[in-house]
């Protein structure tokens, strides 16, 4: 009993190493930008997406992702324009096909976002 209540009261001084350890994850503005176009879903989908599979159709994403063509496009869009991902167009017999893949911009960056989740993940657990 009084083991779990020593746990249960961090001191102030391992309070705020573990809040540096969580800030140190994220690596500045430029990336705390990049974090936050990853807290949207879709967003988040089309990266995790592409993280495993080195590239998938609009078609792929949008059954994948359970969304409209338009939602998708939107989001594609935004991470296209931050330059995470690359979007490669072509047609087959008068067909648009668009294909998605990750840049090395992109790979980084949720390679960090990934990082950065492992790194909460760790602060909230028991030490």
């Amino acid at each position: 009993m009084a083991k779990s209540a020593a746990k249960a009261n961090l001191t102030e001084q391992e309070a705020t190493h573990r809040l540096r350890a969580v800030a140190g994850a994220v690596g500045g503005q430029e990336s705390a930008d990049s974090g936050r176009l990853l807290y949207d879903r879709i967003r988040l989908g089309i990266m995790s997406a592409l993280s495993v599979n080195q590239r998938l159709s609009f078609a792929e994403l949008k059954e994948l992702l359970g969304t409209t063509d338009g939602n998708l496009s939107k989001h594609a869009r935004r991470l296209e324009d931050a330059g995470f991902v690359s979007c490669k167009k072509a047609f087959a017999e008068r067909v648009p096909r668009t294909q998605y893949s990750l840049t090395a911009k992109g790979k980084r960056v949720f390679a960090r976002h990934l990082e950065h989740m492992e790194a909460l993940i760790a602060a909230t657990r028991d030490p």
